[in-house]
């Protein structure tokens, strides 16, 4: 007899009736609950979106279907892929086998489930069942026997149920699937059974049972497994599992344009919930509680208030609980929405170094940093800072640098060399060298910038500087929230570009660089003409390969390499200074948080300028001097970024590592291996 799909076997008319019953109440129950989710993001600001089709396509089918960074962890990766195709083809097999019967049977008298193509589906439902039980066994053993820092949820949104509800109403699910098939097989025992091999293995079990108790059994299964099934859907968005739908819209959605770039500013940032844009609200819906934000992040890690994923169940509680018909005269009533304060305290905000660890490592596409930016915002425009930090933006209104120095002085450093550096608002150059504040100004960096100037000269550069016609590029000012402030800066600049003739910018500052290649916007002589920034590892890198630096001795050093944040994970410039360092002898040894997992030296979204005012465990630029002196042999720290000399030689006279590791910058290497 030819294999079919045996239907609604054993069960009685009146429960066939009830499961359609059933699943067309949780049919509209979980389309009340996503139009209830749908009505809180639409509650945000206005953001409009570049709209690629193809790029949307993309970000979906890597993020969701992929997954590339859900399986950038293995124990993780793997029993997440487990759980997500077991339920994505037991949902395919469910539907196919709704179309078999309820479609091709009712409407035409035949099914379309039978004969080979049958086994191979029972077996194919069998393998994928068996991998989302696994799965969820492993998520179960890691997440409540081990209990990994990262997964432990103190915040919990409103309304939503524990990881436990999710895992264990899928594991019934599946098992309660197996036993009916184990039941039903049993009972049948049709020569074909070793294609379903799970049930196969059941039915053995139940083969003593008498027929009457199979059947009956089998129908309290089939009734169990049904409620379990439309309780799950029903349920959907009202627990964690609603990220399976949020998360994929917040992929579609996801914001293609610059990493570097931050959006144009709230007038006074974000006070209250219906204050961000409705694209930020979603993705407060799309968490997931994983906690690779947290277990990335610098601050956490160092002890401070601030935890990535905590802050965002604050935000997404705050958005659950929303009630806009308590709006009164436009507004929340009763503080109604705020997210300061009792919420998001301002220590939170003010330990982020905007390093975009936790958003590269959000398997979801939060933007973590951009919702700290927002909320700082709110608070400079209140005047809510550190005296620090109020210091250093007087001094970059009044002088255009944070030394607050005078302006004259931004190219004193230049004044001891052999050579004259052309002044790029009188000369027409090829390259305008932006220096940045701290390459210009800190005594430490004088003699690397120096070397930098003598490399460019070594190499036959046509290079200048704009003297003090330069200002603070304002990229460490707009993390900080001063909006204004940055566009002050961003126009001072400008005007300074209008005067000068050049072709190209370079600069050794990462942080100059994500801004000025990402937010200046920056226009040549020609209408649609670009201005290309580089990094000088970039222009550095350039010059040895078209042989323009003779490399005149190998240095045999053994040393390893810090991935600055604002030009790794910013603007994905990581092979340029590894070839520059291969080409003059050094043997690189790689830190275990290397490239786009590289740990922060603690020095960005202006955290360079603030005080620890609570005890911290351990600074991040010390974190990271013990991973480099954990490597064997290791005697240089290579850094590509003024701001990391000043953090990481701190750091290794805090640690005790002074005598076992210099940090040195790349261009000293490089001046000494083409030093005649």
């Amino acid at each position: 007899m030819e294999p079919v799909r045996p239907t609604f076997w054993n069960i009685p008319h009146w429960l066939e009736i009830l499961q359609y019953a059933l699943g067309f109440l949780s049919i509209i129950i979980f389309t009340v609950g996503f139009i209830r989710h749908t009505k809180k993001w639409r509650i945000g600001r206005p953001e409009k979106i570049l709209l690629s089709l193809w790029q949307r396509i993309k970000s979906l089918f890597n993020g969701a279907i992929i997954q590339k960074r859900i399986i950038s962890e293995f124990i993780p990766g793997i029993f997440h892929l487990t759980i997500f195709y077991g339920m994505f083809i037991l949902l395919i097999g469910t539907i196919i086998a709704t179309v078999d019967w309820d479609v091709t049977h009712l409407f035409f008298g035949f099914q379309f489930l039978k004969g080979d193509f049958y086994l191979y589906y029972e077996l194919f439902l069998d393998i994928f069942g068996i991998l989302l039980i696994v799965g969820i066994i492993i998520a179960l053993i890691r997440r409540y026997i081990f209990r990994p820092e990262k997964l432990k949820t103190i915040i919990k949104p409103t309304f939503s149920w524990d990881s436990f509800y999710l895992l264990g109403i899928l594991f019934l699910i599946a098992s309660t699937g197996f036993v009916v098939e184990g039941l039903r097989l049993s009972v049948q025992n049709p020569y074909w059974k070793h294609w379903a091999p799970i049930g196969n293995e059941l039915s053995k079990l139940f083969a003593s049972m008498p027929l009457s108790t199979l059947q009956d059994l089998h129908v309290g299964f089939w009734t169990t497994h049904m409620l379990l099934s439309f309780l799950f859907i029903a349920s959907i968005p009202f627990t964690k599992a609603f990220h399976i739908f949020s998360a994929s819209v917040n992929m579609i959605f996801k914001d293609t344009s610059k990493i570097g770039s931050l959006s144009p500013a709230n007038e006074s940032g974000v006070e209250k919930i219906t204050e961000f844009t409705w694209r930020q609200l979603l993705q407060l819906d799309s968490c997931i509680w994983c906690g690779r934000c947290q277990e990335a992040c610098p601050a956490y890690n160092s002890g401070t208030p601030l935890s990535p994923k905590n802050l965002v169940l604050k935000l997404e509680k705050v958005l659950i609980s929303f009630n806009p018909k308590k709006i009164s005269n436009g507004s929340p009533s009763n503080g109604e929405g705020k997210v300061h304060g009792e919420i998001i305290s301002d220590a939170e905000l003010w330990a982020c170094t905007t390093c975009r660890a936790c958003e590269e490592m959000c398997p979801v596409f939060i933007e973590h940093p951009k919702l700290i930016v927002d909320m700082r915002r709110f608070l400079i425009n209140q005047g809510i800072m550190d005296q620090t930090v109020q210091d250093v933006l007087q001094k970059l209104q009044r002088y255009g640098n944070s030394f607050g120095q005078s302006e004259r002085n931004r190219a004193k450093w230049a004044s001891s060399l052999e050579f004259k550096i052309k002044d790029a608002r009188k000369e027409e150059v090829e390259y305008l060298w932006f220096t940045g504040d701290y390459a210009a100004y800190d005594a430490r960096m004088e003699s690397i910038t120096q070397k930098t100037a003598m490399i460019f000269q070594r190499a036959g550069l046509d290079f200048g500087i704009l003297y003090e016609g330069e200002k603070n590029s304002g990229n460490d000012v707009r993390r900080i929230g001063e909006e204004g402030l940055f566009e002050f800066l961003k126009e001072k600049n400008q005007l300074s570009f209008g005067k000068a003739k050049f072709r190209k910018i370079v600069t050794t500052d990462p942080h100059t660089y994500n801004t000025l290649k990402n937010e200046y916007w920056l226009n040549g002589n020609g209408a649609n003409e670009k201005i290309e920034v580089l990094h000088y590892t970039e222009l550095i890198e350039k010059l040895i390969k078209e042989k323009k630096l003779t490399i005149n001795k190998k240095l045999n050093i053994e040393a390893t390499y810090h991935d600055p944040c604002y030009l790794g994970r910013y603007n994905g410039i990581y092979d340029p200074p590894r070839n520059i360092l291969k080409a003059i002898g050094v043997k690189l040894k790689e830190m275990p948080r290397n490239r786009r997992k590289s740990y922060c030296c603690g020095a960005g979204g202006g955290r360079i300028w603030m005080e620890d005012k609570t005890p911290v465990k351990e600074r991040p630029a010390e974190n990271r001097i013990r991973e480099a002196v954990s490597l064997n042999n290791i005697s240089t720290f290579v850094v590509a970024c003024p701001k990391d000399i000043a953090m990481f030689q701190d750091a290794v006279k805090t640690t005790g590592y002074e005598a076992k590791l210099s940090v040195k910058d790349i261009a000293e290497l490089v001046w000494d291996s083409i030093e005649q």
